[in-house]
């Protein structure tokens, strides 16, 4: 029988078209008639198409009849890998010696097993050991890289791309490695250079990962024109995207394209309705469009998902407290103050609904707990100034009024105040 004719082919056929019990029953066949070699190449394909166990039947059984075949423990030991049987795959690698000629693959196959533990020192050491033995062998300088770009040392991951596109490789595995690289250095923080290699990536290779990376590059570069086209051209290729709508919403916004944004924020919503930043930044779009309704609706679903969420929490209350909206704002922000880590704007918040809901010991508490943080923010400093004075506390008052003179020295009302005080001996 020709290897055209074979079981194994046939049984592929069978497989590829959903007749998966004749498929069955010719792999069956295919274990008892068809010979070694092509036993062999179907392996090779059922692993390729997830069939492991049957991959794995076929290894095992070539592997009685050429014990000294060490590729066919490594083949064993990624389908180990996979179906988490460490100490399967443990077994195979540490059967293959260093002078085997499968010994490289075996170390690339250990790298995987000891990533897949959280062991990367361990798995370093074995690529390392890789690239002693074969310096050039593209395989090993791609793990290489591929290694440190999931340890985020780009610049080492990037190393290890160049070398390979210097060699003439500019794809290993299906992965552009100029887009790597691009997407390395954006990683990184070094956006000049991350734009340089991300604008060279022809179109076939622009994965909407990477176009993402693209527009935030442009974003972090302040080029707001090409960070729009950028993130529209996303939307447009794939609008279920959903990490592009913050990032085009706050460009458009930045473009005083207000209104655009905010149909961006919403649609973003549409499709990933538990996306905390968007909830916040649909509030916000709102208040300039004056949208005041909509922007505590915004916020109060934002909170209703994530109760936690001080930053949403702090919007809420900056709201209530520039719509006068006292009891609403007490009601909330003090259910946060108790909390390990508090925002020293919430203290500032509860003195302000405090004072002006007459109750001035609550008031002076948050007062007292705000000042430290705020010692250099004149919109704090006049209010509270004004706030101790009538407590009849004119050191603290006093002291305000300094604080603040020193930021607003033009304030004639307030320097007159200063001369009072002085001239009282304070």
């Amino acid at each position: 029988m020709s290897e055209t004719d074979s079981y194994s082919v046939q049984m592929l056929d069978a497989l590829q078209s959903g007749q998966v019990d004749k498929s069955n029953k010719l792999f069956a066949w295919a274990l008892r008639k068809d010979d070694d070699d092509t036993l062999y190449n179907l392996a090779e394909q059922l692993y390729g198409l997830g069939f492991n166990k049957k991959a794995q039947r076929i290894y095992e059984k070539l592997l009685k009849e050429y014990p000294d075949e060490d590729e066919l423990r490594t083949s064993l030991a990624d389908i180990a890998i996979d179906e988490g049987d460490t100490d399967a795959a443990t077994n195979y690698l540490d059967a293959v010696s260093p002078d085997s000629d499968a010994y490289l693959q075996s170390l690339l196959v250990a790298a995987d097993l000891y990533q897949s533990e959280e062991l990367f020192e361990v798995s370093e050491q074995k690529l390392l050991t890789a690239e002693k033995i074969a310096p050039d062998e593209p395989v090993v300088l791609f793990a290489l890289g591929e290694f440190y770009f999931m340890m985020r040392e780009y610049q080492k991951s990037i190393n290890y791309y160049l070398d390979l596109i210097k060699r003439g490789i500019p794809k290993m595995e299906d992965v552009d490695l100029v887009s790597r690289i691009g997407v390395a250095y954006a990683n990184s923080g070094k956006f000049e250079q991350a734009v340089g290699y991300l604008e060279q990536i022809h179109t076939a290779d622009m994965t909407p990962d990477v176009r993402f990376q693209l527009g935030f590059v442009y974003t972090q570069l302040k080029d707001n024109q090409k960070a729009i086209h950028t993130f529209e051209q996303l939307h447009d290729e794939d609008p279920s995207y959903s990490s592009l709508y913050p990032y085009l919403a706050r460009a458009l916004s930045d473009d005083n394209q207000v209104e655009a944004a905010y149909k961006v924020a919403q649609e973003g919503l549409g499709v990933d309705e538990y996306n905390q930043d968007l909830f916040g930044l649909a509030a916000n779009l709102a208040l300039k469009l004056q949208e005041n309704e909509a922007a505590e609706d915004y916020l109060k679903r934002g909170l209703a998902l994530d109760p936690d969420n001080q930053t949403l929490m702090i919007q809420l209350s900056n709201l209530y407290v520039q719509a006068h909206h006292d009891v609403a704002n007490v009601d909330l922000a003090t259910q946060y103050v108790q909390r390990d880590q508090v925002d020293p704007q919430v203290y500032w918040n509860l003195a302000v609904s405090y004072v002006r809901l007459e109750k001035n010991e609550e008031a002076q508490t948050y007062y007292d707990a705000a000042r430290p943080y705020f010692e250099d923010n004149p919109d704090f400093l006049k209010p509270a100034f004004f706030f101790y004075r009538e407590q009849g506390q004119p050191e603290v008052a006093v002291n305000l009024l300094r604080n603040y003179l020193k930021l607003q020295p033009e304030d004639e009302e307030m320097v007159a105040a200063l001369e009072d005080y002085e001239d009282q001996g304070h």
